[in-house]
């Protein structure tokens, strides 16, 4: 495996996904409009590590990232922001893309896909050595974009799972779901993710993630109905210890109102809502949220923390540019969802 950033020991949680390069239009012109374009490095588990490791974590990442180019700057984001590389490696291929015009007043942002084919999708993962990769690690975070790829990759994250598991690793998976990519295949989106929701600690999902996997819906509307979609996942799947989510608001594509809450099967926690006025960007929103509350369990909080620490990052995530959060620990755990003066 080709060595990348510097750990001290073993990582405390690995990612596994496609690191994927952002092309963001500027000036909220739509995409066809576009005349310029700005770069930034993301993808769902990437930035899930890379928040952490900005928290103090050694975190990692397994994934294939391409030579040259795209990925060569790929690579030198992600060492930059403190993620252990070591898993990863170089493959023949493509960066995976996306395009993102973001919305303006009433209008939604919008993405496009361009990653079929890439390094990550194209690589043979039946072979990899997921013992030797999570040696020593505690957490294993995947998510539902991944095995929305198609076939091998969704065999390859449930390899993952298992092998951390056998490992005696916890392991969060984020649900994540993403119509359009399993919209290429033909994949079974329910069958698929429920056998991979079996082999989670931790499940990032709200009401309609329980509505698609479950085949029964759930209303979002209000504190009881969503602990009772909680209730109904813990009831399908016993493994699961933990149930994150968030609600959002929105009142324009610069003011959202925003929640988290954990639940357990014993009870439930919702925070407060936060308003965010004059977003600059909500992409990886939820990335930074999972990361949050990661950091929590990892240092031992109590679930009600973990949900405010989860909801501090994800609306710090709201007010920088790009994919990443990359916060330190004191200014997430000391957030307090007011805005403040210039800092001097």
């Amino acid at each position: 495996m080709a060595t990348g950033s510097a750990s001290n020991g073993p990582a405390r949680l690995i990612g596994f996904g496609e690191v994927l390069t952002r092309l963001a239009t500027r000036g909220r012109v739509q995409l066809p409009q576009a005349h310029a374009l700005d770069l930034h490095i993301g993808g769902a588990e990437a930035n899930v590590v890379a928040a952490l490791a900005a928290l103090g974590h050694r975190a990692a990442l397994v994934s294939a990232i391409p030579s040259g180019g795209l990925g060569d700057g790929a690579w030198r984001a992600l060492a930059a922001a403190g993620v252990d590389l070591a898993p990863s490696f170089r493959a023949p291929g493509r960066q995976g893309l996306y395009f993102l015009s973001p919305g303006g007043s009433l209008r939604p942002s919008e993405i496009l896909y361009d990653r079929a084919g890439s390094a990550f999708a194209a690589h043979d993962w039946s072979a990899f050595d997921w013992p030797a990769a999570f040696a020593g690690a505690e957490w294993l975070h995947v998510s539902g974009i991944t095995p929305a790829l198609g076939p091998d990759l969704a065999a390859a994250t449930g390899a993952a799972m298992a092998a951390a598991r056998a490992a005696g690793m916890r392991v969060s998976f984020d649900g994540n779901y993403r119509a359009s990519l399993w919209e290429r295949w033909d994949g079974d989106p329910r069958a698929i993710l429920t056998g991979l929701v079996r082999r989670a600690d931790l499940f990032f999902a709200n009401h309609r993630d329980m509505a698609l996997l479950l085949d029964h819906p759930f209303s979002g509307d209000g504190a009881a109905r969503r602990r009772e979609a909680a209730l109904a996942g813990f009831a399908a799947f016993a493994n699961l210890r933990w149930i994150a989510s968030t609600a959002r608001r929105v009142e324009t594509s610069d003011c959202h109102h925003l929640a988290a809450r954990i639940d357990t099967p014993d009870a439930g926690f919702q925070t407060g809502e936060v308003a965010m006025p004059g977003i600059v960007d909500r992409i990886g929103g939820g990335d930074a949220f999972a990361a949050g509350v990661l950091h929590g369990l990892i240092e031992g909080a109590p679930a009600p923390r973990a949900a405010e620490l989860g909801l501090a990052l994800a609306c710090l995530k709201h007010s920088v540019p790009g994919d990443m959060a990359l916060f330190p620990r004191a200014e997430v755990e000391g957030f307090s969802g007011k805005g403040a003066d210039v800092r001097r």
